[in-house]
């Protein structure tokens, strides 16, 4: 727990890790998780904790309560007009959301309902996001009046563009199958299939090269802003040091060899 002048204060965010899964859970439902300056800190001292443990090779990002993320925490938000520098909603997130994008290690996003406004700036930051076909979605901000200026960072590098310009400019709810169609989610799945198919996606995750996943991460996103010539040069030397590196050695003779690879928890090689 944190100390609050002495006193025990309750974590708004917790972590366990098991079977090198580490799962990160918002839980501050009474307010449906929103992002409190408290929630934020936690937030990013849980990230920071997994991305360092050496035993930590996914991470999967969850909620309590029906809700996911309702965004900002709007009670923390009432300031006086002009006053920017006071407005508390910058508190840590674009570093949160930051951490989470540039993660060397991959993250899901399970959630467990609805996201509204500022949670799905996380949704989108995360490598794979999965649903509950229950869920609803919506950008909310221009309807109090503000922008989804931060979320957009990683929000716009998801979503199809026709869409983006539809949901953010009007605020509209839309559902999960919309969601997965525009691009914001992975997949939507029966809520009694949400866990199935998160342990699912983790499993596949785990089996794969912890240098390599993080270097394909990478490659997803900028190998398309190259021209086809520097790509073809940058990836050939790219590809070559792979193929000699450790890790591609050991993947190489674990297949010829028909073992699992030494990167693979015991629970997953079985």
């Amino acid at each position: 727990m944190n100390t609050d002048g002495g006193w025990p204060v309750e974590r708004l965010v917790h972590k366990e890790v098991s079977g090198g899964v580490a799962t990160i859970t918002l839980d501050s439902p009474r307010n449906r998780n929103a992002l409190s300056v408290r929630l934020l800190g936690d937030l990013e001292d849980r990230l920071n904790w997994a991305l360092a443990a050496d035993d930590v090779r996914v991470i999967v990002l969850t909620a309590t309560g029906p809700v996911f993320c309702s965004g900002a925490d709007l009670k923390e938000q009432r300031v006086e007009p002009g006053n920017a520098h006071e407005a508390p909603v910058t508190a840590s997130f674009p570093e949160i959301m930051s951490l989470i994008w540039e993660s060397p290690k991959p993250v899901v996003c399970r959630l467990n309902g609805t996201a509204r406004a500022g949670g799905l700036g996380l949704v989108a930051a995360c490598d794979f996001a999965i649903a509950p076909d229950s869920a609803s979605f919506a950008f909310t901000e221009v309807r109090l009046g503000v922008v989804p200026a931060m979320i957009s960072v990683t929000v716009l590098r998801r979503l199809d563009p026709r869409a983006a310009a539809e949901y953010l400019l009007t605020g509209e709810v839309f559902d999960a199958a919309r969601a997965q169609e525009i691009g914001l989610l992975t997949r939507a799945v029966p809520e009694e299939d949400l866990d199935g198919v998160i342990a699912h996606y983790t499993g596949m995750l785990l089996r794969g090269g912890p240098e390599a996943l993080a270097i394909t991460k990478q490659l997803v996103r900028n190998v398309p802003t190259l021209t086809v010539e520097e790509g073809m040069r940058q990836m050939s030397e790219l590809s070559a040091q792979r193929f000699t590196s450790a890790e591609g050695q050991e993947g190489i003779a674990s297949f010829m060899e028909k073992r699992p690879a030494s990167w693979i928890p015991e629970s997953e090689g079985n």
